[in-house]
C-alpha cells in the first residue's frame, strides 16, 4: 500500500464511521483514531510521510473554519468569562503543572522543554469536543463552551509552545519578549483576520455565482492561516476572526440556494478532513512505538504521570471555575451559558480529549538547537504527548457516552422547544407586516388577500405546529394533509420529468451541457 492508497483508505474511513459511530453510540473521530491505530500495526501500511510544519497548516484551517459556522460572534461574546478561564486560564496552568512534573521525573529535561510538552498535551481538541458534544445531545450551554474552548484554546498553546521551543533552541529566555510577542501575535491575527473577512465579503458579493463563493469560503480560512503566520501573528487566531466576521456580515436571507448548498458543503468537508486528521493521528502511533523501544516501562510510566495531571488538573480547575462562574452569574444576573450542576460539571471535565493541534506540535519539535546538539529528550516529549493523547481520545472518548448515560445529562429541549416557537411566532409576524406593506401599496383582491394571510399564519405553524388555537391548528393540519398529497402526486410528476430528461442525455445528437441545464431547472423546482 503507498500513500495515495493509505489516503482513499483514511477517507473512507472518514465516511463510514458516521454511521458506525452513530449505531454504536460512539464519536466517528475516536473510531477513526482506532482505525489509524491498527493501520499502524499492520505491516504492510507504510509509515506517514506528512512534514510536520505542514499537518496544522492543512489540516486546522478548514475544520476552524466549519465549526465557527455553527457558532456566532453572540455566543462567544456571552460566555467569555467561561471560555476565557477554559481557553486562556487552564491552558497556562496545565503547562506549568504539566512542565513541573515533567521536570521532576523526567532525568535531564530542561525546563524550557519541559513547557514545550505542557503546552503541546494543554489543549483539548476542539474538533473532537464538538463531534462528541453534538452526537450525544448535551445541553446546549455546554456544547457552547466546549466549543469556544476548544476554538480558542490553540491560540493560547500554541503562543506558548513557540515560546518555549525558542528559549530551548537558543538556550535564552525572556519574560518581557515572551509577553510582548503573546500580545503582537493576537493583534496581528485580528487584523488579517478582520482584513481577510472584509475583502472575502466584498468579493462574494462580486463573484455573485453561489459555485464561485463557496469555492472562496475554501480558500479564504487557508489564506487567512497562512497570511497571519507569515507576519508572525497566531493563524488560528486569524482564521476564527475571518470566520466570525464572514459568519455576522456576509449572511444574506434571501440566497438560499448558496446556504443550502454551503451548509452541505462544509458538512462534507467538515467530516472528510475530521476523519484523515484523526486518522493520522492513529497512524502517527508508529513514532511512539519506535521511540520507547526497549524502555516501555519506564516511558509508558512518564506518559501515564503526565495523563494524570492533564486530567486531574481539569477536574481541579473546573470545580472552583465553574462555583465562581455560578456566583457571577446569579450576583450579575446575565444570560451567560454555565454548567449548572456538578454532573455537568463532570461532563465538561471528561470531554477534555486531545487531538490534532497536540500531535501537530508534537512531530513538529526542533530535531536540533541552533548550537547543532540534539534537541533535549524530543524522543521522551514525542512519547509522552502521543500517550497524553491517545489515553483521552480512547480512554475518555469511548467512556464519555457511558457518563453522560449514566449522569443523566441531557438538552433541556423543553427550552429549545420554547426558543424555537418563540422563532416562529417571530417569523409569522414579519410575513404579515410585510403583507400589510404590500397591501398598503398594491390593491390585492379580497380572495388573494385573506390567502396570503393564511399563509403567513402557515409559516409559523410550520415551524412550531402547537402554535395557535385548538380549532385553527386543526384546520391548518388539513391543509397540511391536503399539501402533503399536492407535493407527492408533484413529486411523482417531476420524477417522471427528470427521468425522461436523463433519458434524452444518452441519445445521439444530445447536447449534454443543456440536458444538465434543464435537470438543474427541475432539482431546483423540487425543493419548493
Amino acid at each position: 500500500m503507498d500513500q495515495l492508497a493509505l489516503l482513499f483508505v483514511l477517507l473512507l474511513g472518514a465516511v463510514v464511521s458516521v454511521p458506525l459511530g452513530d449505531r454504536w453510540g460512539l464519536p466517528a473521530p475516536v473510531l477513526m483514531t482506532l482505525l489509524g491505530i491498527g493501520l499502524a500495526l499492520a505491516d504492510f501500511v507504510p509509515d506517514v510521510d506528512v512534514p510536520p510544519d505542514l499537518i496544522l497548516p492543512l489540516l486546522l484551517p478548514p475544520l476552524l473554519y466549519a465549526a465557527v459556522r455553527r457558532t456566532s460572534w453572540r455566543q462567544f461574546a456571552a460566555n467569555k468569562r467561561p471560555i476565557f478561564l477554559l481557553a486562556v486560564a487552564l491552558v497556562f496552568v496545565t503547562t506549568m503543572c504539566v512542565a513541573a512534573v515533567a521536570h521532576t521525573i523526567v532525568p535531564g529535561l530542561p525546563i524550557a522543554a519541559a513547557v514545550a510538552l505542557g503546552a503541546l498535551v494543554a489543549p483539548p481538541d476542539p474538533v473532537a469536543a464538538t463531534a462528541v458534544a453534538g452526537q450525544l445531545g448535551l445541553p446546549r450551554r455546554l456544547v457552547s463552551i466546549l466549543e469556544g474552548e476548544g476554538l480558542f484554546n490553540d491560540v493560547t498553546a500554541i503562543v506558548l509552545y513557540h515560546v518555549a521551543i525558542t528559549a530551548a533552541v537558543s538556550g535564552t529566555f525572556s519574560p518581557w519578549r515572551a509577553g510582548l510577542d503573546l500580545v503582537l501575535s493576537a493583534v496581528v491575527a485580528v487584523a488579517v483576520g478582520l482584513a481577510l473577512g472584509w475583502g472575502a465579503n466584498k468579493l462574494m458579493d462580486l463573484l455573485g455565482d453561489a459555485t464561485l463563493q463557496i469555492g472562496l469560503t475554501l480558500l479564504v480560512p487557508y489564506a487567512s492561516y497562512v497570511l497571519a503566520e507569515e507576519f508572525h501573528g497566531s493563524g488560528v487566531l486569524a482564521v476564527l476572526t475571518t470566520a466570525l466576521f464572514l459568519a455576522e456580515y456576509a449572511t444574506d436571507p434571501d440566497d438560499v440556494m448558496t446556504r443550502l448548498a454551503g451548509h452541505t458543503f462544509w458538512d462534507i468537508v467538515d467530516t472528510l478532513v475530521t476523519g484523515v486528521a484523526f486518522g493520522l493521528i492513529g497512524l502517527e502511533l508508529h513514532n511512539a512505538v519506535r521511540t520507547a523501544s526497549g524502555r516501555w516501562g519506564e516511558m509508558l510510566g512518564w506518559a501515564g504521570a503526565v495523563l494524570g495531571v492533564v486530567v486531574l488538573v481539569r477536574l481541579l480547575w473546573l470545580l472552583p471555575a465553574t462555583w465562581l462562574t455560578q456566583r457571577l452569574h446569579r450576583r450579575r444576573d446575565r444570560d451567560e451559558e454555565i454548567p449548572m450542576s456538578w454532573r455537568e460539571t463532570v461532563v465538561m471535565w471528561w470531554a477534555g480529549m486531545r487531538g490534532v493541534a497536540s500531535v501537530a506540535l508534537a512531530l513538529a519539535v526542533p530535531l536540533q538547537t541552533e548550537a547543532g546538539d540534539a534537541f533535549p529528550d524530543r524522543d521522551e516529549i514525542v512519547f509522552i504527548a502521543f500517550g497524553v493523547i491517545m489515553g483521552t481520545l480512547v480512554l475518555q472518548g469511548l467512556t464519555l457516552p457511558w457518563l453522560v448515560k449514566r449522569l443523566g445529562v441531557r438538552a433541556d429541549t423543553d427550552r429549545e422547544k420554547e426558543f424555537e416557537r418563540e422563532l416562529a411566532v417571530r417569523a409569522a409576524r414579519a410575513a404579515k407586516r410585510r403583507l400589510k406593506e404590500i397591501e398598503a401599496e398594491e390593491e390585492l383582491p379580497e380572495e388573494l388577500s385573506e390567502q396570503m394571510v393564511r399563509r403567513a399564519f402557515d409559516i409559523g405553524l410550520r415551524i412550531s405546529p402547537d402554535l395557535g388555537e385548538d380549532e385553527r391548528r386543526e384546520a391548518h393540519e388539513q391543509r397540511a394533509r391536503r399539501l402533503k398529497r399536492v407535493r407527492r402526486i408533484q413529486g411523482e410528476m417531476l420524477s417522471a420529468a427528470r427521468h425522461e430528461v436523463v433519458a434524452a442525455r444518452s441519445e445521439p445528437g444530445a447536447d449534454p451541457e443543456i440536458v444538465d441545464r434543464v435537470l438543474r431547472h427541475l432539482d431546483v423546482r423540487s425543493l419548493r
